[in-house]
């Protein structure tokens, strides 16, 4: 059987994916807002189990067309060793069609744009990036790590080597009583200079344990209304110049589920933001998840 440690977190569209866990947690793991991998002790997977889990794999199912290496920083292994499991992959399913990660800032500025090549000649194709901002400040707050230029050179370097690329953003990170038109404004300005081709706008979600629940007890974060949530939507396209991108903010967290391409859609997603605002559409009920 396959091995896991811990809780598996993969994005939505790996439902599909067969996943295989190269690293335990998250080598940062240090986030504000993220309780994902605080229960697991940041480790890389021996090299046989991961071995052993492919061939297991192979015993077990006919047909498999795409994975997931998980958990949180698949590429903070050494490349010799990602190419590695990359090879038998091929080698044992040649039908597979794409593999994927996670990936951090600092593991992707780690590697030497040849090694990123090398990656991405070996099957690994996509490549999952949480921006979360591209304001500096609230990225310090939030101990993210990096800043909103490592982000985005992480970004680009991704993009240069031909990953494809999706990214996510936090709407609401900022809270009500924060600089909220800075993040939307920043954020949009560290896609429009990453150019990814997935952007996915999630909805802050507060969870149990992490200090940014303990902002909102003390009553230094104020979690935004779902109308301060919307117009902070409105202003982030306003800003937003990334042509051919796949947009989404139609996770459960968020109250208006907005899908479209950009830019040739952006005007209508503003409107759908002005519809909202002015009372002509309907919200969905907040889907509280973990929390």
């Amino acid at each position: 059987m396959l091995h896991y440690s811990g809780a598996v977190y993969r994005p939505p569209s790996e439902a599909h994916s067969l996943i295989i866990q190269v690293t335990v947690g998250c080598s940062h793991n240090k986030c504000a807002f993220c309780n994902m991998y605080k229960a697991k002790q940041f480790a890389i997977t021996p090299e046989e189990q991961v071995l052993s889990d492919l061939r297991w794999a192979r015993e077990q199912y006919a047909h498999v067309e795409r994975f997931f290496l998980a958990d949180g920083d698949a590429l903070i292994l050494p490349t010799e060793r990602l190419l590695g499991i990359l090879r038998t992959i091929r080698e044992l399913f040649p039908e597979c069609r794409r593999i994927s990660t996670y990936a951090s800032p600092k593991s992707i500025l780690k590697k030497m744009p040849e090694e990123l090549a090398a990656l991405r000649a070996a099957g690994l194709e996509f490549a999952y990036l949480g921006l979360e901002s591209g304001n500096d400040a609230l990225l310090k707050k939030i101990n993210k790590g990096v800043t909103a230029a490592q982000q985005i050179e992480a970004g680009q370097k991704l993009k240069s080597a031909g990953f494809t690329l999706s990214v996510t953003a936090i709407n609401g990170l900022a809270g009500s009583n924060g600089d909220w038109q800075a993040h939307a404004k920043d954020t949009a300005a560290a896609l429009n200079a990453m150019r990814p081709d997935f952007i996915a706008l999630l909805t802050l979600r507060i969870y149990t344990g992490t200090p940014m629940a303990e902002w909102i007890e003390r009553g230094e974060l104020v979690m935004p209304t779902p109308m301060e949530l919307i117009r902070e939507s409105k202003l982030f396209l306003e800003h937003i110049d990334c042509p051919g991108a796949v947009f989404r903010s139609n996770h459960a967290s968020n109250y208006l589920a907005l899908a479209g391409t950009l830019n040739e859609d952006r005007a209508r997603l503003i409107r759908q933001c002005e519809d909202a605002l002015a009372g002509n559409a309907p919200l969905r009920k907040y889907v509280e998840l973990g929390r």
